[in-house]
């Protein structure tokens, strides 16, 4: 059994931060990639950003320059830090990671929320 658990999330003002955090935990061969999800009110989810095994990274351009994801593998998690935020970052942020265990698969978290409001 593997599980995602999230924290972090919150309601901040425009212009603030926030960092998230991401544990993953179970019976676990291998963590390989590593990511973060958001879900607008109305919206699709879209990718956030993403951090192979290796540390590579990629980000949403809407992001860049504002977010950065990193992940600590001895303790199999993944952040998110989060400046500058905006209002239209508003939403739940979904973790996921690719993991071995028997097999290969895409797991994620629960979800937390993160409101950017004055």
């Amino acid at each position: 059994q593997v599980q995602l658990v999230e924290s972090g999330g919150g309601l901040v003002q425009p212009g603030g931060s926030l960092r998230l955090s991401c544990v993953v935990s179970g019976s676990i061969f291998s963590v390989n990639a590593m990511g973060w999800h958001r879900q607008a009110p109305g919206k699709q989810r879209e990718l956030v950003a993403a951090v192979s095994s290796g540390g590579r990274t990629n980000y949403a351009d809407s992001v860049k320059g504002r977010f950065t994801i990193s992940r600590d593998n001895a303790k199999n998690t993944v952040y998110l830090q989060m400046n500058s935020l905006k209002p239209e970052d508003t939403g739940v942020y979904y973790c996921y990671a690719i993991v071995t265990t028997t097999n290969s698969r895409k797991y994620w978290g629960q979800g937390t929320q993160v409101t950017v409001s004055s």
